[in-house]
């Protein structure tokens, strides 16, 4: 089940692409549109992942290296090794889009 209800605005561009990447890298725990997943992973479209709090570069490190649990009861996240910059990039496009649509600037 889905952790938080996601308004999804028109994709384009990498925003687009981010999605494609999202979903063949980050869904299978963070759920469809970043949604979560009870007692899954959490959902990055969520106040705690504003850009002021969690900056971009804190996703491709937390898809790069992994990352111990800190904000959320989920356990720790593994590292996400087939996923190239390239799509971290388009990713973080993608999850940003989402936020701000949702009221996360």
């Amino acid at each position: 089940m889905p952790i938080v209800s996601v308004k999804v605005p028109e994709l384009s561009g990498p925003a687009a692409e981010g999605e494609i990447a999202f979903n063949g890298n980050c869904a299978v725990c963070h759920g469809k549109n970043a949604a979560g997943q009870d007692g899954v992973a959490p959902p990055l479209i969520h106040k705690i992942y504003e850009p002021n709090h969690h900056g971009d570069m804190a996703f491709v490190i937390a898809a790069r290296r992994g990352v111990r649990a800190h904000h959320w009861p989920f356990g720790n996240m593994p590292p996400v090794p087939d996923v190239t910059d390239d799509e971290l990039v388009q990713i973080v496009t993608y999850v940003r889009t989402l936020q701000k649509a949702n009221g996360i600037f």
